[in-house]
Order: structure tokens, then sequence, then C-alpha cells
């Protein structure tokens, strides 16, 4: 699939920005074709090679619709995670991997509700927190909105959570 400039993509385990550019860079001797992506949370460019595009993952942003699904997703109950620290690690990260939204706000959700049940180890928790950066930098991108309000948005599905 090829993107254009101006597109806005998903870069799976990175969140979602925006092609700026497309360059051709010579790196270790052979030239290539790079989307130049921006990714507006951490102010952060990434070089993907065209080439790669396929195998790494890369989509685009969700519509309208994709959003009400996160939304329900993380408005959902909590599925069950297996009480092996490690087990549930790799499952996790597995779902981060993938690249897909509905996976990463699971996770999202499922370690929120488990950080207020039971606290979180720091692994975990670092996991939380990038998963929530790579949820919210999609989340802006489909909504056009500020990074403050969706982060609201999503503190305010978990406010009642004691």
């Amino acid at each position: 699939m090829l993107f254009n400039i101006g597109d806005k993509v998903v870069y799976p385990m990175h969140g979602a920005g925006v092609i700026e550019a497309i360059e051709e860079k010579e790196i270790l001797g052979e030239r290539k074709k790079y989307y130049i992506m921006k990714i507006p949370i951490g102010d952060m460019k990434v070089m993907i090679p065209l080439d790669n595009v396929e195998q790494i993952g890369i989509r685009e942003v969700i519509d309208e619709e994709g959003v009400e699904q996160v939304f329900a997703i993380l408005k959902g109950n909590h599925s069950k995670m297996s009480s092996n620290w490690n087990r549930r690690y790799r499952a996790n990260l597995e779902k981060l991997k993938s690249g897909d939204i509905f996976q990463v706000a699971e996770v999202v959700r499922n370690l929120t509700f488990r950080e207020k049940e039971k606290g979180l180890s720091t692994g975990e928790r670092k996991m939380l927190d990038s998963a929530r950066q790579i949820l919210i930098s999609e989340l802006v991108l489909a909504q056009d909105a500020s990074k403050e309000d969706v982060d609201k948005v999503i503190d305010h599905f978990f406010a009642e959570i004691s």
C-alpha cells in the first residue's frame, strides 16, 4: 500500500503520525526511498523504508467509527489476564506489536484496571504508559483533537474505577 504526503498513518509500537515527505536516502551504501513520518506526540520523526511498509504493518489512522469502537473497548469490562506476570506481559506486548488500535485499547483498559486493583510492576507501568501514548497519538489524529482533550476523555472512562 502506498501512502502520500499528508496521509495520517500508524506505525506499530510507535504511534500515529503524518507523512511529511518521501525521500531517497543512501544508508550503508544502499539507496532506498523512505517515508518521513512526524509523530506529533513527543515531536519525533521516523524514517520508514517504502519496501518494508507491509512487513512493519503501517496502516491508515482509524475513522470515526473506529474511534467509537475504541471508546466502547475502553468503557467495557476488562478481560481475564494471566496472573503470571511474565505471561501477561508477553500477551500484552503481542497486542501492542500487532499495531491494531483495538488491541492497544484493550491493553490500556486491562492494565488500568489492574493498576487500580493491585498496582503494576515497573515493567507493566511502562507498558501502560507506552500503550496509552500510542492510543492517544492515533485518537488525536483521528479526531483532530488535542492531546489534552483525548487524555481527559480516556481518564473519564476510568474515573469510576475505584
